[in-house]
């Protein structure tokens, strides 16, 4: 016989966000600015400052960006699928670059189960180096994307 799920039901907090764990906010799947918008607002503390620049960064940099909330995660894309995406974790947030090994350099974060994604974790106190994750940006946003 099975048992009953052990899962409970999250509920908002003081600002009405459902958080999953790490803090990362729930927000529907959409598509556009305004989704992914409010997926940076709801980031935690520090988190959403870094959110605002990473945002700023892609569309300076790829300027007809497109953007989405898919997995509770802003996505963003050039035509050919998406090419990058970040995620609040508990302790700093990932950037993932879905094509990620065919970047020079490649970035520092890979798995055995990763396949082609390579990302870079950001911590509060991390320096980024802007002229790097432009480059990244850059190469990711030219090659075919990631598509589901």
């Amino acid at each position: 016989m099975a048992k009953p799920s052990a899962r409970k039901a999250l509920k908002p907090d003081a600002d009405g966000i459902v958080r999953l764990a790490g803090g990362n906010p729930q927000i529907a799947k959409a598509d556009g600015d305004a989704p992914v918008q409010a997926y940076i607002a709801a980031m935690p503390g520090w988190k959403s400052d870094l959110g605002r620049r990473l945002d700023a960064l892609i569309v300076a940099t790829v300027p007809d960006v497109e953007k989405a909330v898919r997995w509770n995660s802003p996505f963003y894309g050039a035509g050919q699928g998406w090419f990058v995406s970040f995620h609040v974790l508990t302790r700093y947030v990932k950037l993932t670059f879905f094509k990620g090994t065919a970047l020079a350099p490649m970035p520092p974060g890979a798995t055995a189960k990763s396949g082609e994604a390579r990302w870079l974790d950001i911590y509060e106190d991390d320096v980024l180096d802007e002229s790097q994750l432009t480059d990244w940006i850059r190469q990711a946003a030219a090659m075919p994307g990631w598509v589901p």
